[in-house]
């Protein structure tokens, strides 16, 4: 079975490119652009690993991160974000964020983060 990686971020042309990269890569990807979205697709499918902008509409990236935490624990929570500062990136992992990625940091170092942290 295909890792199975749910990508949430609301904006399109960001969805699109790495939805593409991620599938030509071998890897199942569902992609969303608001929490409650997300909250969804996770509801129906199993996910292996998640991909998190904080600047979401509605509800942030960091309370989504917090469901996820309590509702899917066993599932690997990356943070992607086109925001900076060692607060984020300390708040993002406090919250329980594997990683933190940002959005200028090229696709292959992105993939090599998510290899990383899929669960075997």
């Amino acid at each position: 079975m295909k890792a199975h990686i749910l990508f949430v971020d609301d904006e399109a042309p960001i969805r699109e490119l790495l939805s593409l990269y991620f599938r030509k890569k071998g890897l199942e990807v569902t992609t969303a652009m608001t929490a409650q979205e997300a909250r969804q697709i996770a509801a129906r499918a199993p996910v292996s690993l998640a991909i998190f902008d904080l600047n979401l509409p509605g509800e942030g990236g960091l309370e989504l991160l917090s469901y996820f935490r309590s509702t899917y624990p066993k599932v690997p929570v990356i943070v992607f974000t086109g925001l900076t500062g060692q607060d984020l990136v300390e708040k993002a992992k406090a919250e329980g964020a594997c990683d933190f990625m940002n959005k200028t940091d090229s696709l292959d170092a992105l993939f090599k983060t998510v290899c990383r942290h899929l669960p075997q």
